[in-house]
């Protein structure tokens, strides 16, 4: 099986998993609130009439079932791409418990071969997940696509592992970290300061995380360095 393949399978074990058995917004997992980086952009569309946003890799709805309640008064609309079924049962599931599902479009791709339309999207959210595509060249594509696809004066949110790590906690030994583009912290931020030449650098930040997942019945320590790099189109 290739790399990228194997990778995936594993992903989906553990989101499929983890979808099943935490629920939106309840404590015990990841998924009990929105990254505050996303929520902070949303004030910076203000004023704007019909905002259109785009979130790559949305999961269960974690960031964007906020979007869409902040955007509901403004006829606004939240499309939501994800490869998993799983996650876009929940978010169909979701979108409906939280008043929401008039604006939330739901959409099955993966997000590496997903075609963005230009000057389309006031904000473009992609969080935890364009390390998941399948080459480092993709990843640079998702990108371009994304700040073709903004509007003037939109918004691209993108938060990034990067320099991950997996350890075995019962044995401390190194796996093989489950990120299809894993590459250096520098290297990465070169890769988003180059494509986003020219725009308003909103927020960056490079912030050391660690958590305790499970793999194959195995407590694992991940560790990485999270990019947060927010930017505006001038």
């Amino acid at each position: 099986m290739r790399r990228v393949e194997f990778i995936r399978k594993e992903e989906k074990k553990y989101h499929d998993l983890c979808y099943e058995n935490y629920k939106l917004f309840e404590e015990g997992s990841w998924l009990y609130k929105p990254v505050k980086t996303v929520i902070d952009v949303l004030p910076l569309l203000e004023g704007k009439a019909n905002p259109n946003v785009l979130d790559l890799g949305s999961g269960v709805g974690r960031n964007s079932i906020p979007i869409a309640q902040e955007i509901k008064n403004k006829n606004g609309k939240v499309v939501c791409v994800d490869l998993l079924d799983s996650a876009l049962d929940k978010l169909k599931l979701y979108s409906k418990e939280y008043e929401v599902e008039e604006v939330i479009e739901t959409i099955k791709a993966d997000i590496g071969h997903y075609d963005i339309a230009k000057n389309e999207y006031d904000l473009i959210v992609a969080v935890s997940t364009l390390e998941h595509v399948e080459s480092e060249d993709v990843f640079e594509n998702v990108i371009r696509k994304m700040a073709l696809g903004t509007k003037k004066e939109g918004i691209n949110c993108v938060i990034v592992n990067s320099e991950v790590e997996e350890i075995d906690i019962a044995t401390k030994g190194n796996l093989d970290a489950m990120m299809e583009v894993n590459i250096k912290t520098e290297d990465m931020m070169n890769k988003l300061r180059n494509i986003y030449d020219g725009w308003e650098v909103v927020n960056q930040l490079v912030k050391p995380l660690e958590y305790k997942i499970v793999r194959d019945e195995r407590d694992v320590l991940l560790t990485t360095n999270a990019i947060t790099f927010t930017v505006r189109k001038e």
